[in-house]
């Protein structure tokens, strides 16, 4: 039974919706979840300690599994989304998470899909199938029209509990590839000092800071307290923008949206040493920035940019080198993740990969072909980039005609 609206956190007044656990090391046992269903993300000093315990206990950690990621989302985005919020109870421990989001045509997606390069359900690995069902039964009496989960980690135990919801709900699921994420993977002691090495001894890197070192002192900074994050993002800001409009492009900062979600997520989580804001200066002047975190024992390069009339020494380059030298000095550090994007360079830092999924979910056999065809086509034309490109200026003429 779902308990809906502003229905108090902590009212037991329901019935458990009940799920037998086919799993043999449980001998057969029922377990229960209540689902609350709330359409706002609550404000609630309980809610958001028991939802980070849980972002803790995921196979990975990762920020964007945080309350405050949602929070932050929720305000910067209540104009286009609209939260879908499942807490899943059992007594009076919240023991999962469906952060959830509708848009205007009552699409279903991850809440944080369009801000988060990884997106999952939150629960202990051995509850997520008991979680993703309950999950699949609600949505299915919501009639949701469609469900898209993007950013799902591979190495997560989600994918498996989607096929299993999928065939008892009787949904039709579509799992493809989606990025492949590089990272660089600290490893023992001697591997980080053997890298800290090769990174300080490369040429190019000291040929750069040479070369910016002709203007004034290079420094390396990294930012956590909210005063001086908050200081240093409109620089930041309009750092992106110029360096997105240099290339014809429109910089995601370019909207009132993000630049609110990135100030309230570094405002709500400036207590936690997790926004970490890293600047490489000449004197005092900032020439490139990464809007990052350290969390979970990962550094993340989250938003790059620096100043384009610098280019030509990379400074870009020359701070992520020194991300990856500092990480390798931190205990408990693991890895600097290089997240979502195919650019060049970070295939030259990482060590390692990790796989990210995109799931589509439908009642619909239809649909479901359909999503299917239309991405082994888009595939197919990748892999042939002449023949694809006749097809758009085909495509252009007919519109042109037909208009």
């Amino acid at each position: 039974m779902i308990i809906r609206g502003g229905a108090s956190l902590r009212e037991r007044s329901v019935l458990p919706c009940v799920f037998q656990e086919s799993d043999a090391r449980d001998n057969g046992r029922s377990l229960s979840l209540r689902l609350f269903l709330h359409r706002e993300i609550p404000e609630d000093p309980r809610l958001r300690q028991q939802w980070n315990d849980l972002a803790a206990r995921m196979e990975r950690p990762e920020v964007f599994y945080t309350w405050e990621w949602a929070f932050a989302m929720q305000s910067a985005y209540r104009a286009s989304l609209t939260p879908l919020l499942l807490l899943a109870y059992e007594g009076d421990d919240l023991a999962g998470v469906g952060s959830l989001a509708t848009d205007s045509h009552n699409a279903v997606s991850f809440l944080a899909a369009t801000t988060g390069d990884y997106c999952d359900f939150l629960s202990p690995p051995s509850r997520r199938a008991e979680l993703v069902e309950a999950i699949f039964k609600e949505l299915g009496n919501l009639k949701a029209s469609s469900i898209v989960l993007a950013n799902l980690p591979e190495d997560s135990s989600t994918p498996d509990a989607l096929r299993r919801a999928a065939r008892i709900h009787h949904f039709h699921l579509y799992l493809r590839p989606a990025y492949l994420c590089a990272q660089v993977e600290l490893g023992t002691a001697e591997k980080r000092e053997e890298r800290k090495s090769a990174l300080a001894g490369k040429k190019k890197l000291r040929r750069y800071l040479r070369e910016m070192e002709r203007e004034g002192a290079v420094t390396f900074a990294h930012l956590q307290s909210w005063s001086d994050i908050q200081q240093a993002l409109p620089g930041f800001a309009a750092a992106h923008v110029a360096r997105f409009a240099a290339t014809q492009r429109v910089s995601s900062l370019s909207t009132a949206e993000r630049r609110h979600f990135l100030e309230e997520l570094a405002r709500r989580l400036s207590d936690t040493g997790v926004v970490t804001l890293s600047l490489l200066s000449i004197g005092d002047r900032p020439i490139a920035w990464n809007y990052g975190f350290q969390f979970g024992g990962s550094w993340f390069w989250y938003q790059p940019t620096f100043d384009s009339r610098h280019e030509e020494n990379s400074p870009g380059y020359c701070l992520l080198a020194r991300i990856v030298m500092d990480a390798g000095d931190m205990e408990g550090m693991n890895r600097v993740d290089l997240g979502l994007g195919a650019e060049g360079y970070k295939e030259r830092f990482g060590n390692r990969t990790r796989q990210t999924l995109y799931a589509t979910i439908t009642n619909s056999w239809s649909r479901h072909v359909q999503q299917i065809l239309r991405y082994r086509a888009s595939t197919a034309l990748n892999r042939f980039p002449k023949f694809e490109s006749r097809l758009r200026r085909l495509r252009k003429r007919i519109l042109r005609r037909s208009g």
